[in-house]
């Protein structure tokens, strides 16, 4: 196992009855990974929208139920259509985050095998037990089809497990943990119990802009935006945020703004709104937006905005 991926001063010492492991969720863009590890995790952690690529960080989530602690691995969707420096970073992320796991999910919507699914299942250590996420089962009108699918996915991989599933059904989550259960070595827990996420407040912050800036702009604004957070500052029950929303040309700024700021207001009003969910306090949120031609492009400001 590798020591990198679990929280400073954890070691391995036993504690009886207790299981715990890393379990990556890979796939490909859109596939509903974010989606998953919300429902296996019991709460909003990770950003989603229709947009591919909405999820750029590996995020982890934590899961403790009775003597288990699942502790999962979102990762961004393996790209191949563009080779700049933003997509190579999120792609050394993905195969980062699936080289020493105690188990994998690899989610693809129910039916359904593209070469985008064969390029991540590529990926996989076949050392490394893969479970076989069959989701968005409800969106499947013949059920009977499902079974030779299965039989050809089999083919490609020695999948550890079959779970045909939609990751909205509350049951079907509840049956997916505990078939991951048994794949958990038994170790001590490495997070407390009550803990959700390893992702500080300030990370989620960002996060929460950039989705409803991807969610209120559609298809027309090019996922390549970002957000930078200025200023984070704690005042009791108060969050006092200063954001930045990055795009890449004068008339996407236009665009994340609207008619008489009204796009820019909403994106605001609607993140603030998530974040006092999410942290069950109140938050003063402003947002501005600058234009960084090419930033995608470029190595070096790609890491300074926060990317490995």
């Amino acid at each position: 196992m590798r020591r990198d991926m679990r929280p400073a001063g954890v070691t391995d010492a036993p504690v009886p009855g207790q299981r715990c492991g890393l379990i990556a969720i890979v796939g490909k863009p859109n596939v509903g990974k974010s989606t998953l590890l919300n429902a296996l995790v019991g709460q909003k952690i990770s950003i989603t929208s229709r947009k591919a690529q909405t999820t750029r960080h590996r995020i982890t989530g934590m899961h403790t139920q009775g003597a288990t602690q699942f502790v999962f691995v979102d990762t961004p969707g393996f790209q191949t259509l563009h080779g700049n420096a933003l997509n190579k970073s999120l792609n050394k992320t993905v195969v980062g985050a699936v080289a020493d796991v105690d188990l994998i999910l690899f989610v693809v919507e129910a039916g359904s095998f593209t070469p985008a699914d064969a390029r991540v299942l590529a990926l996989l250590d076949k050392k490394i037990p893969t479970l076989l996420i069959a989701n968005k089962l409800d969106n499947v009108h013949r059920r009977g089809d499902i079974a030779p699918w299965l039989q050809t996915m089999q083919e490609r991989h020695a999948f550890a497990e079959f779970v045909p599933m939609s990751a909205k059904s509350a049951k079907d989550v509840e049956r997916l943990l505990g078939i991951c259960e048994k794949f958990l070595p038994e170790q001590a827990w490495w997070y407390a119990a009550d803990e959700l996420t390893d992702r500080s407040e300030r990370f989620m912050a960002a996060e929460m802009v950039r989705e409803k800036l991807f969610r209120l702009t559609g298809d027309e604004l090019p996922y390549t935006s970002t957000v930078i957070i200025d200023k984070f500052e704690q005042e009791g029950q108060l969050r006092r945020i200063a954001a930045t929303i990055v795009v890449e040309r004068d008339g996407h700024k236009g665009m994340v703004i609207g008619d008489k700021g009204e796009k820019l207001k909403r994106i605001g009003t609607e993140a603030r709104q998530e974040l006092e969910k999410l942290w069950d306090c109140k938050v003063f949120l402003e947002l501005w937006v600058k234009v960084r031609s090419g930033w995608a492009d470029d190595d070096a400001r790609v890491r300074s905005f926060g990317y490995e």
